[in-house]
């Protein structure tokens, strides 16, 4: 497909998990990609060569979310190396300490929310003067956001809720300029920011919240994005969409 033929994606975290499949999707779909990182730059480079080697065209850029300066490092990268963007995937994130509310510490609370509400926030601001007209922003959150099976992930889907408040708020702002803005929330998807966790009775329990019976896959995540940052997606906007599987029904 070649979909988004001369487009150009960013996606943050774009090394691993969810980031990588959605790059290599939109790479796939003829979008010239920008990979992000924050500290994994092997991980980065192996992205961009699986898109390039499947015909795509990709390139990596790092900048360390969650600290001072960290959107204007980003895009500085960015602007060496692309000249505007048309997509936006706004995806890195943490899921920082799995701990109900008693036991959470301000440290980790405030790192959280630096990862992932102040950075994609910024990230944005910053990048609404090179997102051309007709362009495409695309928030990862999570389906916590919508429901509370898991309140040890207080902090996280709190910090994830934001995002879809800044949905809704950009894409008032930016409709007249034909730039849709969505939320893509997944439930439980199988990646290594859930090392360790999705085995035995936990991963038969976490299968059996989907009518479907099993937990997601980055790729299930990447094909709705894909979506989302097409011209069939032209008349959505400041959606919220669920790609849990029906965990939520």
């Amino acid at each position: 497909m070649t979909t988004l033929a001369g487009k150009t994606a960013l996606v943050t975290g774009g090394s691993r998990g969810i980031g990588r499949a959605i790059a290599k999707r939109l790479g796939r779909d003829g979008a010239r990609v920008a990979v992000h990182y924050g500290n994994n730059e092997v991980a980065a480079k192996e992205t961009a060569a699986a898109i390039e080697a499947a015909g795509g065209q990709a390139f990596t850029i790092q900048a360390r979310l969650g600290v001072p300066g960290d959107a204007e490092t980003l895009w500085a990268a960015f602007d060496a190396q692309a000249d505007g963007l048309d997509i936006l995937i706004n995806n890195a994130g943490i899921l920082g300490d799995q701990a109900e509310i008693q036991d959470i510490t301000g440290s980790n609370f405030d790192h959280v929310f630096a990862v992932n509400t102040r950075a994609p926030f910024f990230i944005s601001q910053h990048g609404l003067r090179r997102l051309r007209d007709g362009g495409r922003i695309i928030n990862i959150g999570t389906m916590l956001s919508h429901g509370s099976a898991m309140p040890r992930s207080i902090t996280y889907a709190m910090s994830k809720g934001a995002l879809d408040v800044l949905t809704q708020m950009l894409a008032k702002q930016l409709g007249p300029r034909g730039i849709t803005v969505n939320t893509v929330a997944p439930g439980v998807i199988d990646t290594d920011m859930h090392e360790g966790r999705l085995v035995g009775d936990a991963l038969a329990w976490l299968s059996s919240l989907s009518p479907m019976g099993r937990i997601g896959t980055p790729e299930d995540v990447a094909d709705t994005a894909a979506f989302l940052a097409s011209d069939d997606s032209r008349w959505v906007t400041g959606q919220w969409i669920d790609v849990s599987g029906g965990t939520l029904l």
